[in-house]
């Protein structure tokens, strides 16, 4: 019996994945989650599970959680399910250590294969995700400007866009708020953009986030202490060295 933890923090498609997947012989859903801190603390006290991760959920998210899983229990593989089938993501999750990427368009057999797959040592790209990948390198499109950010640059991305503040960051990355901080700018020059606000409408132009989610990132927030809002108006300043 293959044991298998679901970590969404869209409670709806948790419960239909669990439901279908409950109908699969071998496979059984033992635990929910919705974020990224409760999946590594799940793998931490129950190894050799198979981990199906968002990559957008509260916290530290999906790409950071996978790292921290993979160095925890190389047991315990991660397979994305994310609704974003395009680069730089399965890139990015790929290098965080997930043993398998698929988008939420396929059916629920297409996932069960995926669990599978990776339990055998093997590593699954579900269709759609692999045929977008190849045909990067045959076709002329323009690239989302998010591919040149670091794995770290688009972890803090995620985290900034999905409207959490620094401290938040800082704390759930074990950084500091300074080099939050300064990732943050180097971020911001990048992209070519000037604040938090306007990262979150690029993102919403290239697909990474909705826009209902994009209108709260938006929102006008009263100036606090440096280090512990977002920064709705700030110039870059010099970048952070790697």
């Amino acid at each position: 019996m293959v044991d298998v933890v679901l970590a969404d923090d869209h409670r709806l498609f948790r419960a239909s994945l669990a439901h279908v997947l409950g109908d699969v012989e071998g496979l059984r859903v033992v635990a929910e989650v919705d974020c990224g801190e409760d999946a590594v603390d799940w793998v931490r006290a129950h190894p050799d599970v198979v981990v199906l991760m968002d990559l957008a959920m509260p916290g530290i998210g999906g790409l950071e959680a996978t790292r921290r899983i993979t160095r925890i229990n190389g047991s315990s593989p991660v397979v994305i399910v994310s609704a974003h089938a395009d680069e730089p993501f399965p890139t990015q999750a790929l290098d965080a250590g997930a043993s398998g990427y698929v988008s939420k368009n396929v059916a629920a057999s297409e996932v069960a294969t995926a669990v599978r797959k990776v339990v055998l040592g093997g590593r699954y790209m579900s269709s759609d995700v692999a045929q977008n990948l190849a045909l990067r390198s045959f076709e002329r499109f323009e690239a989302s400007p998010f591919e040149v950010l670091s794995s770290r640059e688009m972890q803090i991305t995620l985290m900034v866009i999905n409207c959490q503040k620094v401290q938040e960051i800082s704390q759930g990355l074990h950084l500091s708020p300074k080099t939050v901080n300064s990732y943050r700018y180097r971020i911001f020059e990048k992209l070519n953009v000037r604040s938090d606000v306007e990262l979150a409408l690029l993102a919403v132009r290239h697909g990474m986030i909705d826009p209902d989610r994009a209108r709260v990132s938006a929102q006008p927030k009263r100036a606090g202490k440096q280090g512990t809002g977002m920064d709705t108006g700030v110039q870059p300043r010099a970048a952070a060295s790697r």
